[in-house]
C-alpha cells in the first residue's frame, strides 16, 4: 500500500545541492536514532484503525511527519471540559477525551530507526503486536532514556513515534532536494482495491476525512457527483446524510493537469499536497474540498477501461485468464473515525443540522453509510 511518503521517491534534485536531510538524535546523549529522513505532511489516516489485521507502515521509508496536535497522557474526558476550553484547542463537538500531552510527536517508519532497544515491561498490545498502551516502549541503546513508542499491533498503522522532548532534529549532509511542484506530482495514485479484493484502507480513511469537508461545503443541500468512482466512494454517503431534493450543488474534480471548467463548479474536489499539506486553490469555485493527493490523482487520471489483447492469447508470464474485479462485491464505506475526527475540528459542526449528523454518526459509527 502506498501512503503520503511515496512522493519522497520523486523529489526533484536541487541544482545547488545542500544540507536538506534530517536525523533525530537522543536529547540525553546525542546518539543518532534515525536514518536521514525528509519531512512530509502527516497522513490523514495516521490515528485511525482499520479492520482486524496487520497494516503496513504509516510512513514510507526515508520520510517523517510531525503531529501538530497533542498526544499521550494526561487525558481529560469531555465532561471535564467546557465548550470554550475545547474550542480553544480546536475541537468544536464532543469527543471521548482530549490529550493534554505534548504537541509535535514525530512519526517514522520502523525501519528508519537506529540505536534503539525495546523496553520489555512496556511491550503489551491487544493481540498481534505492540500498541503503546503502557507508554514509551523504545529506549536509546546508548543511555537508556525513553525516546519513542513503537506501534505494530493489528488494526494500527505501523510506526515509531518519537516523543518531541526526547529527541533533537539535526540537519545532515545529503542529496539536495526540494519539494515537487503541483505539475510534477505523479498522476497515478494507489488503486481503490487491494490485491486481496477489498477496498483500500487508505481510500477508506481519505474519503472519510474529505466527506466531512464536503458536508460543510454542501451547506445542507443535496450534492450531485460525477459518475464512476467518485459516485462509488462519495455518492452513497451524500444520499444518506443529506436531504433529497433539487437543485443540487455540482461537485467536480479540479486541480493540476485538469482543464478549467466554465462555469466553475460550485464545489471543487481538490488535492492536498503530499509534502507540504497545502490545498490546491482553483479559480472560481465557490467551495473547495481537500482530498489526499494519492486518491485525488487516481480519481483524476486513472483510466478504468479494461485492456484486453486485440488478438491472440495472453502475454507470456500472465497466469490469470480473467481480470481482477474493478470493485469489491460490497459497497464502499468511508471510515467513520476519520469522518468524526475531521468534522469535530471544523467550526461549521456547531450548525444545528451538521451537529445532528455528527451526533448520529457518533452514536452509531457503523450504521449506513459507514
Amino acid at each position: 500500500m502506498l501512503g503520503v511518503g511515496r512522493w519522497a521517491g520523486i523529489l526533484l534534485l536541487s541544482k545547488g545541492g545542500g544540507v536538506m536531510a534530517d536525523v533525530f538524535v537522543c536529547a540525553g546523549c546525542g546518539a543518532v536514532l534515525t536514518a536521514p529522513v525528509l519531512r512530509v505532511a502527516l497522513p490523514v489516516h495516521a490515528h485511525h484503525r482499520y479492520g482486524h489485521e496487520l497494516l503496513p507502515a504509516l510512513m514510507e521509508a526515508g520520510t517523517y511527519a510531525v503531529d501538530p496536535e497533542p498526544s499521550g497522557p494526561p487525558w481529560r474526558q469531555w465532561g471535564e471540559l467546557g465548550a470554550d476550553e475545547a474550542e480553544a484547542r480546536g475541537v468544536f463537538a464532543p469527543v471521548h477525551a482530549l490529550s493534554f500531552g505534548a504537541r509535535g510527536a514525530i512519526a517514522v517508519a520502523p525501519g528508519d530507526t537506529r540505536g534503539t532497544v525495546l523496553i520489555p515491561e512496556r511491550c503489551d498490545g491487544y493481540c498481534l503486536g505492540l500498541d503503546g498502551r503502557d507508554g514509551p516502549n523504545l529506549a536509546c541503546a546508548q543511555c537508556g532514556q525513553e525516546v519513542a513508542t513503537r506501534i505494530d499491533d493489528c488494526s494500527l498503522w505501523q510506526a515509531v513515534w518519537f516523543a518531541p522532548h526526547a529527541v533533537h532534529r539535526l540537519r545532515v549532509d545529503g542529496p539536495g532536494r526540494r519539494a515537487v511542484g503541483w505539475e510534477a506530482l505523479a498522476r497515478e495514485g494507489p488503486p481503490p482495491v487491494e490485491p486481496s479484493g477489498g477496498w483500500s484502507p487508505w481510500w477508506v480513511a481519505a474519503v472519510g476525512a474529505a466527506l466531512a469537508h464536503l458536508l460543510v461545503a454542501s451547506a445542507g443541500t443535496p450534492v450531485a457527483v460525477p459518475d464512476g468512482l467518485v459516485a462509488d466512494t462519495f455518492g452513497r454517503a451524500l444520499q444518506i446524510l443529506l436531504p433529497p431534493g433539487l437543485p443540487a450543488k455540482q461537485l467536480a474534480l479540479a486541480g493540476p493537469g485538469l482543464p478549467s471548467s466554465d462555469p466553475a463548479p460550485e464545489i471543487a474536489l481538490v488535492p492536498r499536497h503530499p509534502q507540504t499539506g497545502r490545498v490546491w486553490q482553483p479559480a472560481g469555485a465557490a467551495a473547495t474540498v481537500p482530498l489526499a493527493a494519492d486518491v485525488w490523482m487516481h480519481l483524476a487520471f486513472h483510466n478504468e477501461r479494461l485492456l484486453v489483447p486485440a488478438s491472440g492469447g495472453l502475454p507470456d508470464g500472465v497466469l490469470r485468464d480473467d481480470p481482477l474485479p474493478m470493485r469489491p462485491p460490497w459497497l464502499f464505506r468511508p471510515d467513520s473515525g476519520a469522518f468524526l475526527s475531521t468534522l469535530a475540528r471544523l467550526p461549521a459542526v456547531r450548525q444545528p443540522w451538521l451537529r445532528r449528523i455528527y451526533d448520529q454518526v457518533k452514536a452509531r459509527p457503523f450504521a449506513r453509510p459507514f
